[in-house]
């Protein structure tokens, strides 16, 4: 920024140089297929609450490294600058998402809304575009997309996106049937949350397979867009154990995601691109007589130390990363890794 007389702001900012392009069934960076093998995550711990704080991101940062994740979506607003800023040094990839939650009503979706969604994604690219490690655009998270003026509401919102950068994709996060969906023609690749046996046929891991495989025969079929798994998870509380599996153990949890697994990687040798856990750590909700002290879904507890499925996770995605890289098995290292990452 300057004055007639002087500089009077400097604003350093590093940048990276690469590619994005999505084709039918692929999503490349820099010319090479991209698997997103990741977490979702929130701003949380049980010190400080919800915000940022260096301690805490480095600490979340090790145990990405540790886990073998390459990526994360924001959900579900954007994250403190500095995250974009260690994501860019350290290479890790961001979906990045707009704070678009709530979007259920009809109402929502009228011409204020608008207005103020696009001077939302306006902020946010203005802010974030720079930030190589930023490969794609959420603008919503879980709208009602079945409604009518949502089809209108989508299709301006992501143009309007587009206008704003045209090198990346643009996405919003759906939990609407496929054939339901009025929002999903206008978006570059599918995004997919589904809580199999955990919402619905409690206890029944063993509907998993085969309705998560529908989902995505669905989805695929009716769009010919790439396709991201966007959440999956079920709470599990740090501690509790149950043999056979039941709802809330560590056991169930980790069965659920190795159901998941499962189909995932059949359908990632075709035109599923990526996975994203929810949740990378657990965190705080409102109180309600639903949840027990927050939502458990992590793989982490709040305080960032791991359950049972942090390690089928890590084994998942050293595996998969070494599929492609031609390394060998997992590396044994504790959860801050034998280099952690520093300020």
């Amino acid at each position: 920024m300057t004055t007639p007389e002087s500089v009077s702001d400097f604003y350093t900012l590093p940048v990276g140089i690469r590619t994005v392009a999505v084709t039918k069934s692929k999503f490349l960076i820099n010319g090479k297929p991209f698997y997103f093998q990741g977490v979702n995550k929130h701003e949380d711990s049980d010190i400080r609450g919800r915000g940022f704080d260096w301690p805490l991101l480095i600490k979340d940062f090790n145990l990405l490294r540790w886990l073998g994740a390459n990526s994360f979506r924001t959900s579900h607003y954007p994250y403190s600058e500095e995250v974009l800023q260690l994501c860019d040094r350290y290479g890790i990839v961001v979906i990045d998402e707009c704070p678009g939650v709530g979007i259920v009503l009809p109402q929502s979706f009228g011409n204020v809304s608008l207005r103020h969604h696009l001077e939302v994604m306006d902020e946010l690219v203005r802010r974030d575009k720079n930030h190589p490690a930023v490969v794609m655009w959420s603008v919503a998270n879980e709208p009602v997309s079945s409604l009518k003026p949502a089809g209108y509401y989508f299709k301006t919102l992501i143009a309007h996106t587009k206008a704003l950068d045209p090198t990346r994709p643009v996405t919003f996060v759906s939990n609407t049937r496929y054939d339901a969906d009025l929002g999903a023609p206008y978006v570059d690749v599918i995004c997919v949350n589904s809580y199999l046996s955990w919402y619905h046929d409690y206890g029944h891991l063993e509907v998993i397979q085969l309705q998560l495989t529908s989902q995505f025969e669905n989805w695929y079929k009716m769009y010919q867009k790439p396709i991201i798994q966007s959440e999956y998870g079920a709470d599990a509380v740090s501690g509790l154990h149950e043999d056979p599996p039941r709802m809330f153990s560590e056991e169930y949890q980790t069965a659920l995601l190795e159901n998941y697994h499962l189909i995932l990687d059949e359908k990632r040798k075709e035109y599923v691109i990526g996975e994203l856990i929810w949740n990378f750590a657990d965190f705080m909700t409102n109180q309600s007589p639903l949840r027990v002290t927050g939502n458990k879904k992590g793989i982490f507890t709040r305080q960032r130390n791991p359950k049972m499925a942090a390690f089928i996770l890590r084994e998942r995605y050293w595996r998969i990363a070494n599929e492609t890289r031609g390394y060998g098995s997992v590396p044994r290292t504790q959860c801050m890794g034998s280099r952690p990452f520093t300020f």
